[in-house]
């Protein structure tokens, strides 16, 4: 295997460990000469004008919407407010911040949450997700490689193999790693210390968590949809940073068809501003943004083709429901796991969809959203109530 100069660590003789098949581990010792390659690198990246070259660059590449601190987030005041007081909290003791997990349906702030937690303690943050950590050793190379304060996000850390899960219980408490050398007689432990660093999990399932690893996060907070006034923020944001003239009518529009998600709000502001270039002037209005819109299949209250798909199936195919996930997304041929995370999580909230032990079950109002008279049968029966006397 080979170690190229960005694998190599601080110290001259460094140790990289690589876990192999089941638990066997390799020790790899790093040459003088790919430490002076990396010194000679780390030594042209400080050199301030490149620095000043590859900033810009970065810039006029790509234009991020994303806030960067945490006066610029929109939203989740309660969560906000926790996090500014651990940071100064942190900041003020010189240590860095405890485990955090963000558990919410996608697309509302999870990871830049995580990324402005980074740039107010004013440290390196390191990105990756469960799926991508397949061995221990992917995990072990990651930690041994962060320095003091770091930020380690994983995104979807619910996803995690049950074995990586295992290492990082001491990694979060003790802040080490424990790992055997060789086998049978020859067999040996070793703990090898890390650096104090902060992880900050995200997850759409957080059910899915096992609760010795769900207990070793410090902070837990839950990320609520966005209200409409806040969406409305969101896109006027994003409009002035992207040069799109709206008034308050379009704003609006886009806002209520947002799902209460951030993140549909920024990319419908998109395919608006498509539409108003070619085939309007240039500005968005109430007209243009609910013409676009309709011609992206999203209607008045922000459900999709999938959603509509969703609700007509559990009207017109199983008389209102309960019926089972599975059931629906055979009938839709869509996997249980996209309608789980991408469309019950919303017609949980605005009320379209009641979830009973049985199954699914479309609500009353479902039926008047889709101008269908609600079966009386349906109602459940209210229980007779004594009339006070007077």
């Amino acid at each position: 295997m080979k170690i190229g100069a960005g694998m190599t660590w601080k110290r001259t003789e460094s140790i990289f460990l690589q876990l192999r098949g089941r638990g066997r581990l390799e020790i790899l010792h790093l040459s003088h000469k790919e430490e002076y390659m990396k010194k000679s690198e780390e030594e042209k990246r400080s050199d301030p004008d490149n620095g000043v070259e590859e900033i810009q660059q970065e810039v006029e590449d790509y234009l991020d919407l994303r806030p960067r601190k945490l006066s610029e987030y929109i939203g989740q005041k309660q969560v906000v407010e926790t996090l500014e007081i651990a940071i100064q909290a942190a900041k003020k003791r010189g240590e860095p911040l405890d485990h955090i997990l963000f558990h919410a349906p996608p697309g509302l702030g999870k990871t830049t949450l995580a990324h402005i937690i980074a740039t107010e303690m004013e440290v390196r943050i390191v990105t990756t997700s469960g799926p991508a950590i397949e061995k221990g050793g992917d995990l072990i190379s990651i930690l041994t490689h962060l320095e003091r304060g770091d930020v380690l996000f994983i995104d979807e850390v619910h996803r995690l193999p049950k074995v990586v899960e295992e290492f990082l219980y001491p990694a979060m408490e003790d802040f080490c790693i424990d790992f055997i050398f060789d086998k049978g007689a020859h067999a040996r432990s070793h703990r090898y210390r890390l650096e104090r660093f902060t992880l900050v999990g995200a997850t759409t399932r957080a059910g899915l968590l096992s609760a010795p690893l769900r207990e070793r996060f410090g902070i837990l907070r839950n990320l609520d949809f966005y209200a409409v006034e806040e969406l409305c923020q969101v896109v006027r944001r994003s409009a002035a940073l992207l040069g799109v003239p709206i008034d308050e009518k379009g704003t609006e529009e886009i806002a209520k068809r947002s799902r209460g998600t951030p993140r549909i709000s920024n990319r419908l502001l998109k395919r608006v501003r498509d539409f108003a270039e070619i085939r309007r002037e240039g500005k968005i209005d109430k007209a243009t943004a609910d013409e676009a819109l309709r011609l992206e299949g999203v209607d008045e209250i922000g459900l999709t083709g999938l959603d509509r798909r969703f609700l007509e199936t559990i009207i017109r195919y199983y008389k209102g429901g309960p019926v089972g996930l599975e059931a629906i997304a055979a009938t839709l041929q869509e996997e249980a796991d996209t309608l789980v995370d991408m469309i019950e999580p919303f017609l949980l909230k605005i009320g379209f969809v009641a979830r009973m032990q049985s199954g699914r079950k479309a609500t009353e109002l479902a039926y008047q959203h889709f101008g269908i008279p609600y079966p009386e049968s349906n109602r459940q029966l209210s229980l007779p109530t004594r009339k006070k006397q007077l």
